[in-house]
């Protein structure tokens, strides 16, 4: 089984780290230091053979932001999403555009997803027990 962490990718990242698009660059300015909701994020972790623009390790959440480029390669996006998936994390993607115009939005929608991964989920057979179902 492929972790999905390695460690001796770290010079990669923090190349790619230094390259930050501005709409990458302008999100890490509010995911950073436990800004939303008290979530750690980190940026660009290798999962697989890809590198993930951002990842809450605990919520298991993957944020992509994708410039005009990722419009001429969605098979390739569509096989990434696939495979950090399979590692367990949930994707989800907002263009620089949406990062840019409209952070307050992107920023909801990436705690709602935190949210909803850190939930906990019901004990069915609790919920007979504390109600007459059964």
């Amino acid at each position: 089984m492929e972790r999905a962490f390695n460690a001796r990718d770290t010079r990669r990242a923090r190349e790619l780290r230094k390259q930050g698009t501005p709409a990458e660059i302008k999100l890490w300015q509010s995911l950073s230091k436990r800004q939303l909701h008290g979530f750690k994020f980190s940026r660009q972790i290798p999962i697989g053979p890809y590198f993930a623009d951002f990842v809450c390790r605990s919520a298991k959440l993957v944020v992509e932001v994708d410039g005009s480029s990722h419009d001429l390669q969605v098979e390739y996006d569509c096989a990434r999403t696939e495979l950090i998936e399979a590692q367990g994390y949930r994707v989800i993607r907002f263009s620089n555009m949406d990062v840019l115009q409209n952070l307050e939005d992107v920023l909801g929608t990436i705690g709602r997803a935190l949210t909803e991964v850190s939930l906990p989920t019901p004990n069915p057979s609790r919920l007979r027990e504390g109600n007459n179902f059964a």
